[in-house]
């Protein structure tokens, strides 16, 4: 039992009251929103009545979306208990939202760019980098990365000048690396085709420009060019179905429509920019997966999901018997869409995390590849390792990384077919001195791959390599190279195993069980 007690006792007041009242009052509000929606109904219209889940309650649909879509959204069923449905809750959701942010936003690089910029273009471009780093990744990881990409590219020709090369091993450790290679495809779009002019609508930022995705485009528009668009990212989420007690999948079709709906409908018309960096800062720091802070919400008075957290608290102190009659969901004409399905019944000890709803992901593949550090030790100027680059497609596109192959789990013949990739990039070489070190695992966003490590440390100097797509480079060059998160956790067991006459070194005394638990997907 919390110590909210006016709130409880106007809860109370609510139950007490008759169930014609209740009744009288929902068909009073299903009847005047029946008015709205006429012609969107079918045939097929449930008759108004206490709490029915009606079709048609989408306020507005997205733009994109496919007649066949806007069909499926309308005849599903929909209570009104999960819509905004005057305007007057909308204006209180947006003062209170902005007036918290305005006291409680952090200060981050991206924000200080995007608001001290006076060039549209230039401030857009703050604004899609900064969108595109923290796609899957966090704000702690992002501010580096950002700061370091800004000061080296300014501007979007100093970014569509620069070399592929130089993106990805500025990108390199960030995860999902497409993002980088797509963002410089866009920033020369919009030199070469579009003037150096970043489009200034939502729509326009989709269309036009590669990787530019429905959010992506909605926060550049909003941020950089003050376009009334509403944002739906994890964050929007989280905060959209709690606020409005959204139980369903949040990634199905219905759910994903819904959302957006309602985003477009609560932004901010004055200051849409504001308002959606509001939203995400909301979902960041308050209203999180775990534990999340409700003492400190700004719009807890008109969340649903608090409301129904008291409700559950009041009915186990009472120990009330029988329906309630208190405002909820309660279609009369099946499973409302929007709702939790029967199977997932409430769950008291997890309050307002309840929603959204965790949606099952199909664990990752597995894959085994046997892979070698090859290093040269008596090479002049230093120590080397061989490198080969990867396609310039599919996974780590154009990243550097030492020779592999890819290898059945069972380990059968794994040694000399990564024995002949060697051979293929370096010349013959000694098989005896081939070294199994151990495995390194790392997990991509789709992949769980499985790393058997072996060393090579050569005696004579770096063998002739004719090939293009190779190179040999210092250990000093490797760790500002272009090679992925998962290559240095190799490199790391190669340094801290001692092969041949390699000596370990500082980096090796960290374990490789002290990685992060839960590493960025794409790295």
């Amino acid at each position: 039992m919390t110590p909210r007690v006016p709130r409880l006792s106007s809860l109370w007041a609510i139950m007490k009251k008759p169930q014609a009242a209740v009744g009288r009052r929902c068909r009073k509000q299903a009847s005047s929103l029946a008015g709205r929606e006429k012609h969107a109904l079918s045939s097929n219209q449930a008759p108004d009545g206490p709490c029915t889940a009606r079709a048609g309650t989408i306020p507005e649909f997205p733009a994109g979306l496919a007649k066949g879509q806007e069909k499926v959204v309308l005849q599903a069923p929909v209570s009104p208990y999960h819509l905004f449905r005057d305007t007057a809750e909308i204006t209180v959701f947006r003062e209170s939202l902005l007036s918290w942010y305005d006291q409680e936003k952090r200060d981050l690089p991206w924000r200080r760019q995007a608001e001290g910029e006076v060039d549209l273009d230039r401030r857009a471009y703050a604004v899609w980098v900064s969108e595109v780093m923290l796609q899957q990744t966090q704000v702690a990881t992002v501010i580096n990365y950002y700061t370091r990409w800004m000061q080296k590219w300014p501007t979007l020709q100093d970014l569509a000048s620069a070399s592929l090369e130089e993106v990805n091993q500025l990108w390199a450790g960030l995860g999902y690396y497409s993002r980088g290679r797509r963002l410089q495809e866009g920033a020369r779009k919009v030199v070469e085709e579009l003037g150096g002019h970043v489009p200034h609508t939502a729509e326009t930022l989709q269309r036009l420009l590669p990787g530019v995705g429905r959010y992506t485009a909605g926060a550049i528009a909003s941020i950089a060019f003050g376009q009334a668009t509403g944002v739906v990212d994890g964050n929007v989420v989280r905060v959209l179905c709690r606020v409005r007690a959204i139980g369903a999948d949040p990634s199905s079709t219905l759910v994903s429509q819904q959302l957006w709906s309602l985003a477009q409908q609560l932004v901010d018309p004055a200051r849409p920019g504001d308002f959606n960096q509001a939203a995400m800062e909301l979902g960041a720091t308050v209203c999180t997966p775990q534990r999340p802070l409700c003492s400190q919400c700004p719009v807890q008075s008109l969340c649903r999901a608090r409301q129904k957290v008291e409700r559950e608290q009041l009915l186990a102190s009472q120990s009330l018997l029988g329906r309630l009659d208190v405002e909820e969901c309660a279609p009369n004409i099946g499973q409302c869409q929007l709702c939790a399905p029967p199977t997932e019944p409430w769950d008291q000890t997890l309050g307002v995390a309840n929603f959204p709803r965790k949606v099952s992901r199909r664990p990752p593949r597995e894959e085994c590849s046997a892979i070698c550090v090859l290093e040269q030790p008596r090479a002049l100027g230093g120590a080397q390792v061989l490198l080969v680059q990867r396609p310039n497609s599919g996974l780590l596109a154009g990243l550097w990384e030492f020779p592999s192959v890819t290898v059945e789990p069972s380990g059968q013949c794994q040694r000399k077919a990564l024995l002949q990739e060697l051979q293929s990039w370096a010349g013959p070489l000694p098989a005896t001195r081939l070294q199994h070190l151990g495995q390194v695992v790392h997990t991509f966003s789709h992949i769980k791959l499985t790393y058997q490590v072996y060393g090579l440390a050569l005696e004579r100097q770096t063998p002739v390599t004719t090939q293009s797509g190779a190179r040999w480079l210092t250990r000093e060059e490797f760790h500002t190279a272009a090679v992925s998160t998962a290559m240095k956790k190799v490199f790391r067991m190669y340094e801290g195993q001692q092969p041949g006459t390699c000596k370990r070194s500082k980096r090796s005394q960290v374990p490789i069980s002290a990685s992060r638990k839960k590493p960025s997907p794409g790295q």
